[in-house]
């Protein structure tokens, strides 16, 4: 599993602990279920490919860190206030959620019922989601949701929706996760949101015409990113992180195929390098 997040902070640490210790060898989600009304799509917004960007999941958003038209940061972490000093910037705003797996440190983790709750992901305080509970885990989620178009955002980026490949403790099938991920796009809309698919690379075929753009980490230190074309084809863009490859290795492939892309470092900081 590859992933950016905030929870490589916690790894980091985790794993910082673990050397120490032995030798080598935000507000709580507003609104509620139903509230949000219906608006027609053509109120999303739409993110074209070539647009650059900026991801800080790691603390409140630093606005002047990159001049830049989108920004992705975390939807708990930031409030309202975050999200207008931006738009006052001229900056569309995408609310980072974790839909794939529950998490200790977020405000509404008792809303999660223990039957939903799977085997650790990796990640500190981080559990994989049984996402075959539709019915259980929809209402956490439209809140999550609701809270984002509370404070104002303008899309979701739902972190996490390829745990069918992963060892949840779930014997989730790609089925599954297809369900799960148009429920998640679903969601969105229905909330006037524009939502991103994260990785989850073997399911654009059959998704890319329910998510309005991509969100993708490594797949240049893969040799994935063409399997990111059918985006740039719909005219929706793909925002790419890589972590350790130089730019001078993935950027021309990049601007060949219309990727959005930088390079960030593991905690997902205000730093960036973009192509």
């Amino acid at each position: 599993m590859r992933r950016g997040a905030r929870a490589w902070a916690a790894l980091l640490t985790v794993l910082a602990v673990s050397v120490t210790a032995a030798p080598a060898g935000c507000s709580a989600p507003g609104g509620s279920r139903g509230a949000a009304p219906v608006e027609p799509p053509q109120s999303r917004w739409q993110p074209r490919p070539g647009l650059a960007w900026q991801w800080q999941l790691d603390g409140k958003v630093d606005a002047a860190a990159a001049d830049v038209p989108v920004y992705d940061i975390d939807g708990f972490e930031n409030d309202a206030a975050d999200v207008a000093r931006l738009h006052r910037g001229g900056r569309k705003v995408i609310c980072y959620i974790n839909v794939g797996a529950w998490e200790d440190y977020r405000p509404d983790k008792d809303a999660f019922p223990a039957s939903v709750l799977g085997g650790p992901n990796g990640w500190q305080g981080e559990r994989w989601l049984d996402i075959r509970r539709i019915s259980l885990l929809r209402p956490v989620m439209e809140r999550r949701f609701d809270m984002c178009r509370e404070k104002g955002f303008d899309a979701v980026e739902p972190d996490l929706v390829e745990g069918y490949a992963d060892d949840t403790g779930f014997p989730l099938t790609a089925r599954d996760q297809l369900r799960y991920n148009r429920m998640i796009a679903s969601i969105a809309h229905e909330r006037g949101l524009a939502v991103g698919l994260k990785n989850d690379l073997a399911q654009i075929p059959h998704l890319v015409d329910a998510f309005d753009f991509a969100v993708n980490e490594q797949c240049a230190q893969y040799g994935e990113c063409a399997r990111l074309t059918p985006f740039i084809e719909a005219g929706k863009a793909v925002f790419h992180v890589e972590y350790t490859e130089p730019t001078h290795r993935f950027c021309p492939e990049s601007r060949r195929l219309g990727l959005s892309s930088m390079r960030k470092k593991w905690e997902l900081g205000a730093w960036r390098r973009a192509c």
